[in-house]
């Protein structure tokens, strides 16, 4: 705890009173509609990585299997193995989450754990539960409700040895802490002329959820993606956020790793032996001819959905999931441009200075003369995300434009 408090002075500014009263009711809020089981309005549900649904009743009648759909492209369907079959153990993705943060936490004792209820609580969506019983307060620390001060203790306790993982309750939280992001997470490092590393994970829930209103569906890469010396990554599997955990954590750059609400009953059969996840690299989902799909997160399972209709329909789509932010991996994004000609960009962040647009900037700049077609991205709308559910729906891409935006391609 003395190597936290050293570094305090390093990197915390003070967290003003009124933030404190206005996140009051957002506190409360994120127990009640945050939880693990996702379980707004209807049953608990669990979707394996297959795309099978299996459900659970709560005890109130709904409609929980809409959530998210069978979303396994035609490719993968003879190939795919009953997971019960598959060597490893299933677990779903917050669950690989915790697995990867406590095989870190008992790999190195520099790992810690802050931010609001990590502790006894478990979190928000139970990613750390079970870990401040086994490790103590000192290394799961709950903090108060102020995102400012413990991010920039965590960013002076890691300038100190430490290796901090910051939980943000919500993604749209971070917002408060963003100086302490930019000017002192990605900066120390080169501003000190070398003299710190700042080895920190910042991580936490974001997307648009099921009704969560605006303040919690933010999508915060755009916001980040400019800051120099951040890496960012998006996990959208079990298998996959486990990885990237550990690869973040040992990392000497500070990782924003972005996890989405919608993803975490995700289930899959993952390895019994340590593996970890290079942080760099995108996932090639379903190799293909026809034309490149690039997408992250939650939009990978939208975009298998569209697989389906178009393998139907006689396309060859490519879909890779870039999960590495930034920086983007060209040299996987590159390869399939130049076998396919064509690119669709699908993301759920917003269009205007968003992930997609960075990405669109990178191909036209590297691989330009390979195009046989201008990139088409589709985005989130530029609009805070509505309450009701009918209209946030419309306000991220569904898989009928996919559909329809591959056939305009293809043209």
């Amino acid at each position: 705890m003395a190597a936290i408090i050293q570094g305090i002075g390093a990197a915390t500014a003070q967290t003003s009173a009124n933030s404190l009263d206005t996140k009051k009711s957002f506190f409360s809020i994120s127990r009640r509609s945050l939880s693990v089981g996702a379980e707004r309005k209807g049953r608990s549900f669990v979707v394996r990585s297959d795309g099978r649904l299996s459900y659970g009743l709560n005890g109130r009648g709904g409609r929980a299997e809409q959530l998210i759909t069978n979303a396994v492209a035609a490719k993968e369907d003879t190939a795919a193995a009953s997971t019960s079959s598959k060597p490893g153990h299933e677990l779903l993705l917050f669950e690989a989450l915790r697995e990867g943060l406590e095989e870190e936490m008992d790999r190195d004792p520099a790992v810690c754990v802050m931010g609001e209820d990590v502790g006894h609580y478990g979190g928000s969506y139970k990613v750390t539960k079970g870990l401040a019983p086994k490790y103590g307060d000192l290394r799961v620390l709950d903090t108060p409700i102020a995102e400012n001060s413990f991010t920039g203790m965590g960013i002076g306790a890691a300038m100190t040895g430490l290796r901090p993982v910051i939980e943000g309750m919500n993604m749209g939280f971070l917002l408060l802490a963003f100086n302490q992001i930019s000017n002192n997470c990605g900066m120390l490092h080169y501003t000190s002329g070398g003299q710190f590393k700042i080895p920190v994970v910042i991580r936490g829930p974001g997307g648009v959820g099921r009704q969560l209103g605006a303040e919690h569906s933010q999508r915060l890469e755009s916001y980040f993606q400019s800051i120099p010396g951040i890496q960012m990554v998006a996990c959208s599997t079990p298998y996959n956020a486990k990885g990237l955990m550990k690869a973040a954590i040992r990392s000497d750059n500070p990782v924003i790793l972005f996890e989405h609400v919608l993803l975490y009953n995700l289930k899959e059969r993952i390895p019994d032996e340590e593996y970890v996840l290079n942080l760099e690299e995108a996932e090639m989902v379903r190799p293909g001819e026809h034309v490149t799909i690039l997408t992250y997160s939650r939009m990978r399972y939208h975009v298998m959905q569209a697989a389906k209709t178009l393998v139907n329909k006689g396309y060859d789509p490519e879909v890779i999931d870039i999960r590495s932010l930034k920086p983007f991996d060209l040299h996987t994004i590159g390869n399939s441009v130049k076998k396919t000609h064509r690119v669709l960009i699908v993301e759920e962040c917003m269009r205007t200075g968003g992930i997609g647009a960075s990405l669109t900037a990178a191909i036209t700049e590297n691989f330009h003369d390979y195009l046989d077609a201008p990139i088409i991205c589709l985005s989130s709308q530029d609009v805070p995300t509505p309450y009701a559910g009918t209209l946030e729906n419309w306000t991220v891409v569904q898989p009928a434009q996919i559909v329809s935006a591959v056939e305009q391609l293809c043209q």
